[in-house]
């Protein structure tokens, strides 16, 4: 085993925890996992604008809920401390004076102006635009002129025509020309290092081994390169692997729905099958195998098997997934699993008694299958739960406004405050009897029923709906849909 790999990801916090980018978290721990190495969590939080301490609580606690525990970082600590780019500063500010104090870097004064000019003469000229490095060569008389006209220079790396070779663990060797590059900006004018260059340093500080994100960053591969070579350090190994794509190949966006982990979470997605579905996306295995455990993921992921196509989000595998999941925790853990779901929607609320909890376990068990995400219990069973209950109206206009439910509904009530014990085959019994008696097929009385006692047409077996809402409750719900339609 590689004890000496070293991997990283180093969210900026503004905004959500994109699925693209748990995805490329989850690719690096699994990596350094298998090589009995470091997964570092570090804070690029150079764009102060957009940057907010919210954004970084939810990046955080969404990388805790998945399950991707780091080595070193933020709030861990470790050897290479600060992991927060702001807290770095005075660090990229003497890497910087090596740079200039080499000849590898140098000030440049242009105004916005110049460099637009610069800009439109080479669109009109239709070539590629770089910066023409004007400001390579000032004398220090120049530079004090400038400086007395009050302007703040930027800091350019200095590039020399070469090309540059990224040799990429996915994509194989990537080639560039350094004339299409030309001298680009380290740090602003402000003083604030760019993304590119504080990212080098920090990856040279920490002896990041190997470079795992996402394809949209290959375009700063070259540009890092060079920025290594100039500090003379050797290169991390690069891994690009290709996005997270919508349905029709294109950016996953809002458009495709939900995308971010956060959201799915609320949704009442399981952070184990988050975490088997992200694995899958972009990486094969085998044709067959669609379920993983977290042993078996780390025991088996390889970079060299992720594709270089991107990969597609599909909602349905993910729901589907899941309710794998699902399926296979015991019911006392889907119970206690779903309790902060039904209190969110306000059906619960205070201590749970022992009685309480049991009666929920069999709500659980009869929703059964159908669960696919840990919200949907309230859709399932959520009319357990409530003194009344809300009716869909689709299910109303197509089961109940029918000529002879009101007296169906009557006359089973009857049958039901009759029905002794109150038990499914007691239940079983009084349905039929009564449908024999009034000449109607029992099976024709089931949904009326269901959407009188749950206001809908699909939830759990009428029979465990009836038992699990109790004889009053069934006798109230059925006064209350007679009196709904009375009106």
């Amino acid at each position: 085993m590689n004890t000496n790999v070293r991997v990283r990801i180093a969210p900026s916090p503004t905004g959500y925890m994109h699925l693209g980018l748990a995805r490329t978290a989850l690719f690096n721990w699994l990596f350094a996992r298998q090589n009995n190495g470091k997964f570092i969590v570090r804070i690029d939080d150079t764009d102060e604008a957009r940057s907010t301490e919210e954004s970084l609580s939810q990046i955080l606690d969404s990388l805790k809920w998945i399950g991707l525990d780091w080595d070193e970082g933020i709030e861990k600590g470790g050897a290479y401390a600060p992991y927060v780019q702001s807290q770095r500063l005075d660090i990229y500010s003497e890497y910087t004076k090596k740079l200039l104090e080499t000849g590898k870097a140098y000030y440049c004064y242009c105004t916005l102006e110049e460099l637009e000019e610069e800009r439109k003469k080479a669109q009109e000229a239709k070539k590629a635009y770089t910066y023409s490095g004007k400001c390579r060569n000032l004398t220090e008389d120049q530079k004090r002129k400038y400086e007395t006209e009050g302007r703040k220079p930027s800091i350019r790396l200095l590039v020399e025509s070469k090309v540059i070779i990224v040799k990429d663990i996915i994509k194989g060797d990537v080639e560039y020309s350094s004339g299409l590059i030309g001298d680009f900006i380290l740090v602003r004018p402000n003083g604030m290092p760019v993304y590119i260059y504080a990212s080098v340093v920090d990856d040279m500080l920490m002896k990041i081994s190997h470079i795992i994100r996402a394809d949209e960053h290959l375009a700063n591969t070259p540009k890092q390169i060079l920025i290594f070579e100039a500090f003379g350090e050797p290169l991390p190994e690069f891994a690009h692997a290709p996005l997270v794509l919508g349905n029709k190949g294109e950016k996953l966006s809002k458009r495709h729905g939900a995308t971010s982990v956060e959201e799915y979470k609320k949704m009442g997605y399981l952070p184990e099958a988050m975490i088997n579905y992200l694995a899958r996306l972009g990486w094969s295995y085998d044709d067959e195998k669609e379920i993983f455990t977290l042993e078996e993921l780390i025991r088996d992921f390889s970079l060299d098997r992720v594709g270089k196509a991107g990969g597609i989000f599909d909602q349905q595998k993910l729901l589907w997934l899941n309710g794998e999941y699902l399926r296979k925790m015991d019911i006392d853990a889907r119970t206690k699993a779903v309790i902060p779901f039904l209190r969110e929607a306000g059906l619960l609320d205070g201590e749970i008694s022992p009685e309480k909890y049991e009666w929920m376990k069999k709500i659980v068990l009869a929703v059964g299958d159908r669960l696919k995400t840990l919200a949907q219990i309230v859709d399932y069973a959520g009319f357990f739960f409530v003194d009344k209950v809300k009716y869909d109206e689709e299910a109303v206009k197509k089961n109940l406004r029918k000529e002879g439910v009101v007296d169906a509904l009557s006359g089973l009530k009857a049958k039901f405050q009759e029905t002794e014990p109150f038990d499914e085959t007691s239940l079983e019994n009084a349905i039929k009897s009564y449908g024999e008696s009034a000449g109607l097929n029992p099976g024709k009385l089931i949904q009326p029923l269901r959407v009188a006692l749950t206001g809908k047409s699909v939830g759990p077996g009428i029979f465990e709906t009836l038992i699990l809402l109790g004889r009053d409750k069934v006798v109230q719900r059925i006064d209350e849909a007679v009196n709904m339609l009375a009106l």
